[in-house]
């Protein structure tokens, strides 16, 4: 299974990113290889529908969950719609946050947990 996170920097040790649709990066963790794949994330200084550009890239990468610390409510439906999970409120660095996720610690939920352009001022 894919597991997209939002990170601030590149690499496992980064912080996980509180914003989904202007994350900086986005992390692919292959839970069957271990292997990921970064990517910068085009759409964090976007001037709107960045949730839902976003949320596009996620599904284009055939991910199953995302693991981020707040999504909007256009982000919310896209994702939804694309049967991606979300596991939200999520803290800490991106390894910590995939072995959480992994071990059954964290689960996702329904719902968005942000205002629309909340993202836009951090």
């Amino acid at each position: 299974m894919k597991i997209c996170v939002t990170s601030e920097g590149n690499d496992l040790d980064s912080k996980v990113d509180q914003r989904f649709g202007r994350a900086k990066y986005f992390i692919f963790y292959d839970d069957e290889t271990a292997l990921f794949e970064t990517i910068s994330n085009k759409n964090v200084d976007g001037t709107g529908g960045v949730g839902v550009q976003s949320a596009q890239l996620v599904a284009e990468k055939q991910a199953k969950t995302v693991l981020t610390g707040k999504v909007g409510p256009n982000a919310s439906k896209a994702l939804e719609s694309a049967g991606i999970d979300v596991v939200l409120d999520v803290e800490g660095s991106v390894k910590e946050a995939l072995t959480s996720f992994l071990n059954g610690k964290i689960n996702s939920r329904k719902g968005p947990n942000a205002k629309e352009k909340s993202g836009l001022n951090n």
